[in-house]
């Protein structure tokens, strides 16, 4: 059906072989059709790259470590689910009670986060690892009351993340498994500047 449609669309057309089986091809139309839809679609991703880079380094300047990309197990009813937030993050220190991990999971588009926000399977998943559950939104694409309850919402400006609703904060043990993964993964490199160092009594540079 997919097929036909493309062809009524003149995106694709049909052509006959000497052999006398018939091929389709992409009709120009098509390879512009497709060249846009790829030029759109990566648009959208660097958006999308862009602000999770974004609030990963603003995780980083208020003292937390943070990953982007990490695919986490989690206990969801009976069953293990897969959850891989944009950014998660932990407070720097050594004390596991003071950890308050934290899933950021950042939006651009309106169609992705309503798609998004269907999957109660994700959001339970991101539940279980985390004590605060936040989605960052690009400006205009919701409005708050949209969210679920138990998220906190973020609002992305060209010049800000401004907080529309706070997460609500629970309190929660890191689970082993997540543990590991941790270890094998890279975070994002911290921020630093000579006044941190002097925080921490190490000599500043001349």
């Amino acid at each position: 059906m997919v097929e036909v449609e493309l062809l009524d669309a003149g995106l694709l057309e049909r052509v006959r072989q000497p052999s006398g089986h018939e091929t389709l091809r992409v009709t120009d139309a098509g390879v512009a059709c497709i060249a846009e839809t790829l030029q759109r679609n990566r648009a959208t991703r660097d958006a999308h790259e862009s602000l999770v880079e974004r609030v990963a380094r603003e995780m980083t300047r208020n003292g937390r470590i943070a990953w982007r990309g990490l695919s986490l197990r989690a206990k969801v009813g009976d069953a293990w689910a897969m959850a891989m937030p944009d950014v998660f993050s932990i407070r720097n220190t050594s004390v596991e009670d003071y950890l308050e991990p934290v899933v950021h999971e950042i939006k651009v588009r309106r169609a992705d986060l309503l798609a998004d926000l269907k999957r109660e399977a994700k959001r339970a998943a991101y539940l279980q690892l985390c004590g605060e559950c936040w989605y960052v939104i690009r400006d205009g694409i919701a409005q708050a009351d949209e969210i679920p309850s138990e998220c906190g919402v973020l609002v992305a400006s060209d010049s800000a993340l401004e907080v529309a609703r706070p997460a609500p904060r629970r309190a929660m043990r890191m689970p082993f498994q997540a543990w590991m993964v941790l270890a094998r993964s890279t975070p994002l490199a911290g921020w630093h500047s000579d006044e941190s160092q002097g925080w921490l009594g190490a000599p500043i540079a001349p």
